[in-house]
């Protein structure tokens, strides 16, 4: 057998054990090429560069962190923010906060009182001045009160005749007590104050804030036309608005009143920029205020017996 029939039935037997003839393998053979293209190489294919897919711009797609990224390092001011937000306190450390917030509103409402209470704080000068020589008259006053005490107490130590000289300091005595209680008569120097109110715009709490300044500046004894004013003199309106009344007796205009005191002090007292006399004037009432060396306080109050109280002594 020759070379080319052995490789003849070398390849019939290869077509067979592949169960299909020699003609129809020749006939794929031909035909695949034609219907399948050709494969890029492997390495070609793997040199194309990969072309991300843009991204939409109003988008905010950022990738997770993982395992192995790396965050950004924080300025000083977002570690000072980090640590302070979100709060991380205790409960001693919220205790603290709440004593010390309760403190700082104590003090604060504290120095507002102080502030709105001081009425010298938006006084004029003219105001403060006066109030500095009332303050100054007063502390004279007490302080010659505290002399005479003090000359009582050495009389009566030297004195002879300790029990007569008693009794006269307690005559004394009385007639102070009697004309500060209106049961005495009383003279000296002073002031007259004389308010003529035709309109009958004058009203009780006017002539009381006359009476109140008066006693402030130093009067002694004070008198409302015929009515004598003590410690618990009352002023009301009249009924139906008309007139005045002073410890329910009704008095008539004009209002006249005699006061006895240091006119240096009296008068100034009731001439300051808004005081008693500017006022009365607003309600086109005319005041007429005079000194004097001699005024008489003759208006008696009778002295009346305390229905409780009764002297220790006794």
């Amino acid at each position: 057998m020759s070379q080319n029939e052995n490789e003849e039935n070398a390849e019939n037997r290869e077509n067979a054990r592949n169960g299909q003839p020699d003609g129809e393998a020749d006939q794929l053979r031909k035909e695949l090429p034609k219907e399948l293209p050709p494969e890029a190489p492997t390495e070609s294919r793997a040199a194309e560069p990969e072309v991300p897919e843009p991204e939409p711009a109003d988008t905010d797609v950022r990738p997770e962190a993982g395992p192995d990224s790396v965050e950004p390092e924080l300025t000083g001011r977002q570690r000072l923010v980090k640590g302070l937000w979100p709060p991380r306190a205790s409960r001693a450390q919220l205790i603290m906060a709440v004593l010390l917030f309760v403190l700082g509103l104590g003090l604060a409402i504290q120095v507002r009182s102080t502030s709105d209470n001081s009425a010298l704080r938006g006084a004029r000068q003219e105001d403060l001045v006066r109030i500095l020589d009332e303050l100054d008259d007063r502390t004279q006053r007490l302080e010659d009160e505290k002399q005479g005490l003090v000359d009582q107490r050495t009389e009566l130590e030297n004195s002879s005749d300790q029990a007569n000289e008693a009794r006269k300091q307690t005559a004394e005595k009385q007639k102070q007590l009697g004309i500060l209680a209106g049961t005495t008569a009383a003279q000296g120097p002073g002031i007259t104050m004389t308010v003529t109110d035709t309109k009958g715009a004058v009203e009780a709490d006017m002539l009381l804030d006359a009476v109140q300044e008066l006693r402030a500046a130093g009067a002694e004894a004070i008198q409302v036309n015929d009515v004598r004013v003590v410690a618990n003199t009352y002023l009301t309106d009249g009924s139906g608005g008309k007139g005045i009344s002073v410890d329910g007796h009704e008095i008539s205009r004009p209002y006249r009143f005699k006061v006895i005191g240091k006119p240096q002090d009296l008068e100034p007292a009731l001439n300051i920029p808004g005081g008693v006399v500017q006022t009365l004037e607003k309600e086109q009432a005319t005041v007429a205020v005079s000194r004097s060396n001699k005024i008489v306080v003759d208006a008696l109050r009778s002295a009346q017996r305390p229905d409780y109280a009764r002297s220790s002594s006794e």
